[in-house]
């Protein structure tokens, strides 16, 4: 993949002079090319290569970028373009990572161009947000037009696993407000749920199964306690928010047992459980670990535990008032596209970003439902219309 970075670095004229990458199609392509698998999936290697493309990218431009280490071999990219308000400070956010290519059946790594789609892992989950961002800053820096304020590009690591990247970037992080790329359908997103995960186990006690009336069988109860959960996770449809509809919850993994002629002592479930705004986490857990009383009292012989979560991902709600949401509409409008301000279900880097006060929307081209896909892919005239909005947002957008 190096090899491609270095064809560009030696090609004649700078990538400005050749407007080659103010093109956001060439540029996603070029983007899609690499391969980012985010290293926590086997034989991924990271966002290296990627990087280091972004990195000669600004530098042929001659943008002003650094590097941010986050984890070991991989670091954050971020560019700077000044604006003309240089009190003030928009920050344009996309991560770099994908997730694996296990399950695909087209050429992962093979950008292609068919009935108005590109096609690639990536293409759609978020490298086509990202290459709108740097073509719009691009195009913006060569015709000499300064944004109405300062500009920060964090292109980041690690969104698709654990979100270090996210969360390096906020240990110094200035802005008035913040745009992070995600697949919305070219629409403004100023809302999502949270993530919460954790598991509970049921202690049993092993014993041969040939004398089973000597042990505590954990899956059998936990059988029983999935059977409360459910009647209980059905009441969360009375909870809605606005934007984002009821909370919900899922069962997604359960594990117990050693052998079929074994009694089994412990059995483990995972729960996912998507929060809307204004749910606390401290009070979730409390209601589960209240239901674990119950089934405790209901269940002779059982007993349930419960860990520290193991993913506390949090909701984020931004006011539809706020400079940045409107802006954004008017921008789409301007473009021809629905100026409504909707909610996701889906986790971003953007309620990272919102903890530190910053007014922060969601927006890019591609739908969410082809993210992550084994026919991944984008619709390329999405990807010219956000490139075009990014631009005259950055130019329009005066907190």
């Amino acid at each position: 993949m190096k090899k491609s970075i270095d064809n560009h670095a030696t090609r004649p004229g700078s990538i400005a002079e050749s407007h080659t990458h103010l093109d956001p199609i060439r540029l996603l392509e070029d983007l899609v090319r690499i391969n980012s698998v985010n290293s926590f999936y086997p034989n991924g290697p990271g966002e290296e290569e990627l990087a280091k493309y972004i990195e000669a990218y600004w530098g042929q431009l001659g943008i002003e970028c650094r590097r941010q280490n986050v984890l070991p071999g991989r670091d954050n990219i971020i560019a700077y373009l000044p604006g003309r308000d240089s009190s003030k400070r928009l920050l344009l956010e996309a991560h770099m990572d994908t997730v694996s290519t296990d399950g695909m059946s087209i050429a992962a790594w093979e950008p292609t161009q068919r009935d108005g789609k590109l096609y690639g892992r990536g293409s759609c989950d978020t490298k086509a947000g990202l290459a709108c961002m740097m073509a719009a800053i691009a195009q913006l820096h060569s015709t000499r037009t300064p944004p109405m304020v300062d500009v920060i590009m964090a292109a980041v690591v690690d969104e698709e696993h654990s979100c270090q990247g996210v969360k390096k970037l906020c240990e110094d992080l200035k802005a008035d407000a913040a745009i992070v790329a995600e697949p919305t359908e070219m629409k403004t997103v100023i809302a999502s749920k949270g993530v919460l995960r954790w598991q509970i186990h049921a202690i049993g006690r092993s014993a041969h199964s040939s004398k089973a009336h000597l042990g505590i069988n954990a899956i059998e109860h936990m059988a029983e306690l999935i059977l409360i959960l459910r009647r209980f996770h059905n009441t969360l449809t009375s909870r809605t928010h606005p934007l984002l509809g009821a909370a919900t919850a899922n069962i997604g993994l359960i594990s117990g047992g050693v052998q079929v002629n074994f009694v089994p002592d412990r059995c483990s479930i995972q729960i996912d459980r998507r929060l809307l705004p204004g749910e606390l986490v401290a009070d979730v857990l409390s209601e589960y670990q209240a239901l674990l009383g119950e089934a405790m009292a209901r269940i002779p012989g059982s007993e349930f535990l419960m860990d520290p979560p193991l993913l506390v991902d949090p909701s984020f709600q931004t006011p539809g008032e706020s400079r940045i949401a409107q802006t954004s509409a008017q921008t789409l409008k301007r473009l021809g596209y629905c100026d409504a301000m909707l909610g996701v279900p889906f986790g971003s880097d953007a309620s990272k970003i919102r903890l530190l006060g910053i007014d922060t929307i969601i927006f890019g081209p591609g739908s969410i439902d082809q993210a992550h896909s084994a026919v991944e892919y984008v619709d390329t005239e999405q990807v010219r219309h956000a490139c075009e909005y990014y631009q005259l947002l950055m130019k329009e957008f005066l907190p």
